[in-house]
């Protein structure tokens, strides 16, 4: 009786009802995870039976993961593949993002041009002294395959360039952030919303990466942020998901995040 007991504490303990909390798991694009993880807090709180399970994997593996439905929800700092639009994936955007070209501080060159930024990560030009700065070399820092934003920066920024196989793989923005920070000729690409006071982020093709230039639309390397579902939604998910695009997220998370609202360009009729 007393094992019985123990055993049936904890389910009692911890949801009160001693029912379990229905589970949403959202898995995917590590830009997205601050969005989606204190979104999802909120959302647990006001919703005492749901569990909002936020992981960053990601987003080519959380498109993976909603795909094979071991996901409620796949987020993607990236647009689809035309392999991956067969699978009839959904697509709401929630955000949207600039990415950022970071150097360490103390680095003199504050603005680069589109081909610039190409030439440098495909390994073409691999001095700063090429680009103005001083007689140092480059560091090439970037992000992994799985990465959407190393997709996104790809399609954006290098064409039919390849990446020169050279450059430091990391799997994550903070990862990339820390990197350049402590080396002086390092250069790598981050989300806007993540860059620091560690890093400094360069002006493209004349344009420094801000709202206003994303809203405009005269910043070149930016993007949309998507939450990815398949066929029928569970209702906890649905109602996760209207949650993210409501004021109460957008006009404080998204932006806390330093991410724009998916409503910023309607706003102003564009």
């Amino acid at each position: 009786m007393v094992a019985l007991l123990l055993l049936a504490t904890p389910l009692t303990g911890c949801f009160g009802t001693g029912m379990p909390r229905e589970e949403v798991i959202v898995s995917g694009s590590t830009t997205l995870l601050p969005i989606a993880e204190v979104a999802g807090e909120m959302f647990a709180e006001e919703h005492p039976g749901v569990s909002i399970l936020v992981s960053g994997m990601g987003s080519s593996a959380g498109i993976e993961s909603v795909t094979n439905g071991s996901s409620d929800i796949g987020t993607s700092s990236r647009e689809l593949k035309e392999s991956e639009k067969e699978t009839g994936l959904d697509d709401t955007p929630v955000a949207y993002d600039a990415i950022a070209v970071i150097v360490h501080p103390d680095n003199p060159v504050t603005g680069l041009s589109t081909m610039d930024v190409r030439a440098i990560f495909s390994g073409v030009i691999t001095n700063w002294s090429q680009l103005g700065g001083p007689d140092m070399e480059i560091g090439l820092v970037n992000r992994d395959e799985a990465s959407g934003t190393r997709e996104a920066f790809a399609k954006i920024i290098m064409d039919d360039a390849r990446f020169d196989i050279g450059a430091v793989i990391l799997p994550g923005t903070g990862q990339v952030r820390a990197v350049v920070s402590e080396v002086p000729g390092a250069i790598g690409y981050i989300s806007l919303g993540f860059v620091t006071d560690e890093v400094r982020a360069v002006a493209i093709d004349g344009v420094e990466p801000s709202e206003e230039a994303v809203i405009s639309g005269t910043y070149p390397v930016q993007r949309v942020l998507h939450f990815f579902t398949r066929g029928e939604v569970g209702q906890s998910a649905a109602e996760y998901i209207e949650y993210v695009l409501s004021p109460a997220v957008q006009e404080t998370i998204v932006r806390d995040a330093g991410f724009i609202p998916i409503t910023a360009k309607e706003a102003l009729g564009d």
